[in-house]
């Protein structure tokens, strides 16, 4: 386990571009520093270094994970975090049993970057997955007082298209309809706008008969034809 912490580390370094970092955190408005290094490089170091210090079993896996994330000390190390929950030799990990990692970093790392990435292509593939228990999981996340639980819940399903619950998607949206936080609004719209690209007609309904108006109404029409 430290073996890949510290290899990650070691790769995220030799691809840094320390004059980008200054720029990078100003971005991202983050209070952890970067080192300067950029998705695509990024990337391509972390796939080197995961394929040379492969994980044995789910539950190392895990603390592999939350080892990386909990002791970053740079904001690309929980990037690598992200993509070690993601990497295709561990498909098959991706069960309940990851949920209380998931939860564990979208609460602390509470931040677009970090969540958005697990809403979507983490927490939405054990909602596929694994319906039953995770759709009354949603309904909790979106009625709680966590922010970035409820934008997970919210967001959860943006890659469904036409396999999207749009009872689970309204009900995940209307606890923040009232929210005049710019995440919240934005998710509103963004899951909207995401749905609408499978059916537009639907969306425009929704977004008039609930009266959904401001960011939230401009993101979710953004690509539907006017009239």
């Amino acid at each position: 386990m430290d073996t890949l912490h510290e290899a990650v580390r070691r790769a995220l370094t030799e691809v840094a571009d320390a004059a980008k970092a200054p720029a990078m955190r100003a971005y991202m408005k983050s209070e952890m520093p970067f080192l300067g290094v950029q998705a695509g490089p990024r990337r391509t170091a972390l796939r080197k270094v995961f394929a040379e210090h492969p994980i044995d079993g789910a539950p190392e896996w895990r603390r592999t994970v939350l080892s990386l994330w909990r002791d970053a000390e740079y904001r690309e190390e929980r990037y690598a975090a992200i993509e070690l929950t993601g990497h295709r030799l561990y498909r098959g990990f991706q069960t309940l049993y990851a949920l209380p990692m998931y939860e564990e970093m979208i609460v602390s790392g509470a931040w677009w970057d970090y969540v958005d990435e697990l809403a979507v292509h983490r927490v939405g593939g054990l909602l596929s997955a694994f319906p039953d228990t995770m759709r009354p999981l949603m309904l909790e996340w979106a009625r709680g007082d966590d922010l970035w639980k409820r934008r997970t819940a919210i967001l959860c399903q943006n890659r469904f298209r036409a396999a999207t619950d749009t009872g689970l998607l309204y009900a995940c949206i209307e606890p923040s309809l009232s929210d005049i936080d710019f995440f919240a609004r934005k998710a509103i719209g963004w899951a909207l706008r995401e749905y609408a690209k499978t059916n537009p007609r639907e969306v425009v309904r929704y977004v008039d008969h609930v009266g959904i108006t401001g960011l939230s109404r401009r993101e979710a029409l953004r690509n539907v034809p006017a009239g």
